[in-house]
């Protein structure tokens, strides 16, 4: 679940409560007239089709029956619980647990720190799914699934299914699972961009684990955009979402699943009447990709841009706040190789018009690295058009990762730093550490967040480099590893 300050956006891969918000019955009406006004508005109705010209009684508004969405729909949505284990580090120095951070000395010993030992907690989770394909493909949250050692489906008949887990990308929030099974239920896809505000909508999940329930409400607005979640342009709506019902599918009166429920914005941490929701098209493209490929790739132009207000319109002479200002260009990038500079407003992409910043980084993701793409911008006070040749934007959670179980194995997961890791931590070159598995590595201390930065001596910059250096030296490996402001060397054997 990520938090930010209150109020804060949850991401749910655990139980929640269940508001349950299926309507029995054929029609229910919201206009009924009391037993003290039926005569009137009998003589009312009576004299109306007798005048014409007076005022008719509007017919009784209706809500809308979900009795049938539930009851076709329910079987493909499906339960997930996984399980797994968190590393979790001895607090204090080790060698010296009896001083206090606040002492003066605090500083003095943690320079001598060792590695600490970590202990496997573990770790359960519950959430939802819904099938796409007979054959047993389903839908999720990345976050539901994320770090599971395993992932188990139940469906709405009791079967239970070790699930396999596709491909996860973060940055969507979307993940694929596969189960071994033939001829199941299956959701239909439909289209969100014909979703109109004021919408009903349906969702069934797992909140709190009870399995199978079903919540009602409007889509409030389309396109949302979230922090830290730039390539979805979410659809906002009023259905009572909690822990549990995270990876469930969001359906239109139609009975076609329009979005994957995914998080709220909240005060407690629980539902508060803003619920978001990923489009089931950007879902279903990630979904593509990842069976195709077992990653996403995203398209990249190199520029940090920013909204639009009324001042700056004003100030760049644009006729109205509309377009995505760029802020800085970044050097070696698609888009100054094009001739984008800082102080530009993009207008259009490819034909399609940025009205709002938030607008640019979903469209220009959705490009295949390698494609060209044509950008009207706002330059000097006239409009130009430039052709930009799309990059390939670099994900962390897509990143090559090794090594694990090979010969010379030290039982991690690492990725070469970024530009901006390398100029953070002022190294040249170096290998974050992002899972720590049970083997030598994590026997020896090393960490989630270190930086390898040499084995024996030798830099290393890719994972390849790490696992042939380690192949090489043998039993025993001394990594230079940098945590926090300290370098320090962690001898490794192997076995």
């Amino acid at each position: 679940m990520k938090s930010n300050i209150l109020p804060k956006f949850a991401k749910y891969g655990a139980f929640a409560l269940v508001i349950t918000a299926a309507m029995a019955g054929s029609y229910i009406y919201r206009s009924i007239p009391s037993v003290k006004d039926a005569s009137a508005n009998t003589n009312v109705t009576a004299s109306a089709s007798a005048a014409p010209n007076e005022a008719v009684q509007k017919p009784a508004i209706t809500l809308p029956d979900f009795e049938q969405i539930a009851a076709q729909q329910g079987p493909a949505v499906v339960n997930i619980s996984v399980s797994g284990t968190v590393k979790t580090g001895l607090s204090g120095i080790q060698g010296f647990p009896q001083v206090d951070p606040s002492d003066p000395f605090y500083e003095f010993f943690r320079h001598f720190q060792a590695p600490a030992p970590q202990n496997n907690v573990p770790t359960h989770g519950l959430g939802s799914g819904f099938i796409v394909s007979p054959d047993g493909v389903i839908l999720t949250n990345a976050h539901v699934v994320a770090d599971a050692d395993e992932v188990i489906v139940k469906l709405t008949d009791k079967r239970e299914f070790k699930a396999k887990v596709i491909g996860l990308d973060k940055p969507s929030d979307v993940a694929v699972l596969k189960i071994k099974a033939s001829d199941l239920p299956y959701v239909k896809i439909g289209d969100p961009q014909q979703v109109r505000v004021g919408e009903w909508v349906v969702a069934i999940g797992s909140p709190f684990g009870f399995e199978n329930s079903v919540t009602a409400g409007i889509v409030s607005a389309k396109s949302r955009s979230l922090p830290d979640d730039n390539y979805v342009p979410f659809l906002q709506t009023d259905v009572a979402i909690n822990p549990g019902n995270s990876g469930g599918p969001l359906f239109d009166l139609n009975g076609e699943v329009i979005g994957i429920n995914s998080q709220i914005y909240s005060q407690s941490g629980g539902y508060q009447g803003l619920s978001f929701s990923i489009p089931i098209d950007v879902a279903m493209k990630v979904e593509k990709q990842l069976l195709d490929h077992g990653k996403v790739s995203r398209g990249r132009l190199g520029v940090l841009i920013q909204e639009v207000n009324q001042d700056l319109a004003n100030s760049f002479g644009l006729a109205k706040p509309a377009g995505a200002l760029v802020s800085s260009v970044e050097k070696g990038s698609p888009a100054e190789k094009a001739g984008i500079e800082s102080g530009d407003v993009i207008l259009k992409f490819n034909g399609k018009e940025i009205n709002s910043s938030r607008d640019l980084p979903s469209m220009v993701a959705d490009i295949t690295p390698g494609e060209t793409a044509k950008v009207e911008i706002w330059h000097g006070g006239k409009i130009r058009e430039v052709s930009v040749d799309v990059g390939e934007m670099k994900v962390a959670g897509n990143e090559e990762k090794s090594v694990k179980g090979a010969q010379g194995g030290l039982g991690l997961a690492v990725r070469p730093l970024s530009p901006d890791e390398r100029k953070q931590a002022e190294v040249a070159e170096g290998l974050l550490v992002e899972d720590v598995t049970d083997g030598p590595a994590a026997k020896a201390g090393i960490q989630s967040g270190d930086v390898i930065l040499s084995v024996n001596g030798e830099k290393v910059g890719s994972a390849e480099k790490l696992h042939s250096l380690v192949a090489k030296h043998g039993k025993n490996v001394a990594l230079l590893v940098l945590r926090g402001d300290n370098k320090m060397f962690v001898p490794i054997q192997l076995g």
